[in-house]
């Protein structure tokens, strides 16, 4: 077999990666970065100085497709102009209409690959550089192939990484493509995520993120999620441990407990609710109802834990009944933070097939009706910590202003006249809270 890697070795092209989508996504990017930058590539300040263009794309709502295809329009007239190689991969290409489109209708696009054989990249780039070749490779949604782990060169923040610990899902939520374009759970082995994580902590990382489509369901080396939480924890270096994202269904006790009394572990647990009504849950397989959602939501806040939630309004057949249910639960539980959207039609899933959709203006007013509801509540939560002391992990810095992370997730602007670096730890005062922040000054 080719070592394509050592073949694309020293032709010193640049690339750009544009990312779509959730943070299973951007550490996929990270991952190509990693890959290209192993041979020699370097990464563009922007799509059009680069010789390599690729687009990690998300399939999840037909808002994520439109920004795509928004975006190739404005390539197809840039290669009218100079030449570089478009590369688009991710989620889209891995349904079946969707890479039919882009192969017959977007034919500019030099590359068109799939969420399980990215680590083909540098084979992909030789058959386009050296044959002039048009590849269109796409693993099946049912069975992707085990993923290679790269070791990963460039990160946003070089104080925190995302981690996998496992890939696809099992649940078939009747409105989500996910299971069918990332394929069926597959759990990392403990052993090679602890040393994923004390080669990050050597590296300087200090905060990591536990990544799954549904981590509480991992299952790696017969050890649960809850131990390799304990496990995690004793890494030297790392301060701070987060994972996303949960399933209601399986959160258990034993996960709840050790959340709380683990310092390292983040007091927040971002859990989706997608509906308040039993009904809808049941129709979207959710597998939990209302009631066992609100039993949940308040053990995690008598343990001190955060909780933040999307939820979706308009699913097909989804009453005003079923959605006064919904903003019943938003005000029991208190939301810390909601991503909130409107129902979107995903071809190849159940839902897809509903002939009761929701009329649009309907499903506008519920939106704005749910965003009323979330926001004063969240903007409370908020206006609780003025005059607190928290501590934050610092992110970013201007000119001795800073964006910060409390450990129950908030978002923490403050100022300092002293210098700090991200990853710092960091007292806060805090002075004044909105909706979707706080501020303050470092004591």
């Amino acid at each position: 077999m080719k070592d394509y890697r050592a073949l694309l070795a020293g032709k010193n092209l640049s690339y750009f990666i544009k990312t779509y989508g959730c943070q299973m996504n951007e550490r996929d990017s990270e991952k190509m970065a990693g890959l290209l930058e192993q041979i020699g590539f370097s990464a563009a300040q922007s799509a059009e100085s680069a010789d390599i263009v690729i687009y990690n794309t998300c399939c999840v709502r037909e808002s994520a497709e439109d920004k795509v295809f928004g975006h190739l329009s404005r390539e197809k007239s840039a290669k009218a102009q100079r030449q570089f190689i478009l590369a688009i991969g991710g989620c889209m290409p891995q349904q079946a209409e969707m890479a039919e489109l882009l192969r017959e209708k977007h034919k500019y696009a030099d590359i068109v690959f799939g969420t399980g054989n990215r680590h083909r990249l540098p084979e992909f780039l030789w058959r386009v550089i050296e044959n002039g070749e048009r590849v269109i490779d796409i693993s099946e949604g049912e069975n992707l192939p085990e993923i290679t782990d790269i070791p990963v060169t460039t990160r946003e923040f070089p104080h925190k990484a995302g981690v996998n610990i496992m890939y696809g899902c099992d649940n078939f939520c009747s409105f989500c493509i996910v299971p069918h374009v990332r394929g069926r759970e597959k759990s990392r082995a403990v052993a090679d995520i602890l040393a994923e994580i004390r080669a990050l902590a050597e590296d300087g990382v200090r905060e990591i993120m536990l990544l799954g489509q549904n981590v509480n369901s991992y299952a790696g080396d017969s050890s649960g999620f809850p131990e390799l939480l304990r496990l995690a924890h004793e890494i030297d270096g790392i301060r701070r441990i987060r994972f996303m994202t949960s399933h209601p269904k399986d959160f258990s006790d034993e996960l709840i407990s050790a959340v709380k009394k683990l310092p390292k572990v983040c007091k927040h647990v971002h859990l989706p609710l997608q509906s308040g009504s039993t009904r809808v849950l049941a129709d979207m397989n959710r597998r939990y109802t209302k009631e066992e959602y609100l039993v949940l939501a308040e053990k995690l806040h008598t343990a001190g834990i955060a909780v933040t939630t999307d939820i979706i309004v308009g699913y097909p057949g989804e009453t005003d009944s079923d959605f006064e249910d919904t903003l019943d639960v938003v005000r029991r539980v208190k939301f810390a933070g909601a991503f909130t959207f409107i129902y979107s039609k995903r071809s190849g899933t159940p839902a897809a097939e509903r002939t009761d959709l929701i009329p649009r203006k309907v499903a506008n007013e519920r939106f704005d009706r749910l965003t009323a509801a979330l926001y004063p509540i969240m903007t409370a939560r908020n206006e609780a910590k003025i005059g607190r002391a928290i501590e934050v992990m610092t992110e970013s810095a201007g000119e001795y202003q800073y964006k910060a992370r409390s450990d129950d997730n908030t978002l923490v602007h403050f100022s300092a006249e002293a210098a700090f670096s991200p990853g710092d730890i960091v007292p806060v005062k805090i002075e004044t809270a909105k909706t979707f922040y706080v501020s303050g000054r470092a004591l």
